[in-house]
């Protein structure tokens, strides 16, 4: 009896050990299905609720760092409609900075008043000054090649070819000033052809004496254009050769160069084309006769009517340029 005693006490144990076993591996087993559960829950990657994901992401500090990038959303602060732009290096901006008013103004002012000054201008503008040569021809009675026929003085020049510009220089008047300061004012009425050189004025003696010697055969000059006062009024001449089929007209005594020429041709203006000698023709003889419309490098008009066709004939127009 007392082995068997032993024998079932063995026995219980043994049951109450396996038991325990099996409570312990249980138990180890939900364990760790709990720990699997919560790695699965708060992995980064895919498997979590994408909705826990931005709240976590949210909930952040500002240090925080996934794989090295930010981790936090933006800071509404700096939300697109709001933050100021990354410039590139080298990209050029797609807009330029808004300037305040007062800068607009600034740098647009010079451009208005160019534009309103000289609307017309060609190679020679007022208020600029150029510089080049002063030599000297025989100018004879003073007509030239702008064909304003013979000059009452011989304050006359010759305008090198690039700055005579089509005969645009034709009647400009201009004030040429030597290195000693001697100045002296005159008439383009000729044309000096190549080689004379950009800025280069060919003076009649008469004026190159009137800056320094003639034996000096040339001198170094700036000159500027002039807009004088004067008596006289515009003329206009009809080429010899003109009729109401082909003309040539010419402006005469303006005080400002002329820029351009049109006739009153199909219920408007037509400009006319210019001629190295001075002269603006009219192939057909469109306008021949008729209303005229002349306009400075200043952009003035001047209209004239009932000048009829007189070839080789000086007609007054009664009217004249402002001076500027």
């Amino acid at each position: 009896m007392k082995v068997t005693r032993h024998a079932a006490s063995r026995r219980r144990r043994a049951r109450t050990g396996t038991r325990g076993l099996w409570t312990t591996a249980i138990a180890a087993l939900a364990a760790t299905g709990v720990v699997l559960c919560l790695v699965m829950v708060l992995r980064p990657d895919g498997g979590s609720d994408p909705g826990r994901t931005v709240a976590a992401s949210a909930a952040d500090t500002p240090s925080s760092t996934t794989q090295g990038k930010p981790s936090r959303s933006p800071s509404p602060s700096l939300s697109p409609s709001t933050a100021p732009p990354t410039a590139t290096p080298g990209a050029s901006p797609s807009k330029p900075p808004a300037a305040t008013p007062g800068a607009r103004a600034a740098a647009s002012k010079p451009a208005r008043a160019a534009s309103a000054e000289v609307p017309s201008a060609g190679r020679i503008r007022p208020g600029v000054t150029y510089r080049g040569l002063a030599t000297h021809y025989d100018a004879a009675d003073g007509n030239g090649a702008c064909l304003f026929g013979p000059s009452d003085g011989l304050m006359i020049a010759a305008m090198n070819h690039t700055d005579y510009e089509t005969s645009r220089a034709c009647g400009a008047y201009i004030r040429v000033r030597a290195a000693s300061g001697a100045t002296v004012t005159v008439k383009i009425t000729n044309e000096c052809p190549l080689p004379c050189a950009p800025g280069q004025i060919d003076l009649s003696k008469q004026a190159f004496a009137k800056l320094g010697a003639l034996s000096a055969g040339e001198l170094s000059i700036t000159w500027t254009l002039l807009s004088p006062s004067t008596s006289d009024t515009v003329a206009v001449r009809y080429k010899t050769g003109s009729t109401q089929y082909w003309c040539g007209i010419q402006v005469v005594g303006h005080r400002n160069p002329v820029a351009r020429l049109e006739v009153r041709a199909d219920g408007g203006w037509r400009a006319l084309a210019r001629t190295e000698f001075n002269y603006f023709l009219s192939e057909q003889g469109t306008g021949c006769g008729g209303a005229l419309r002349i306009t400075d490098i200043y952009g003035e008009q001047l209209q004239v009517d009932g000048i009829p066709v007189r070839a080789d004939v000086l007609q007054p127009t009664g009217v004249q340029f402002r001076q500027h």
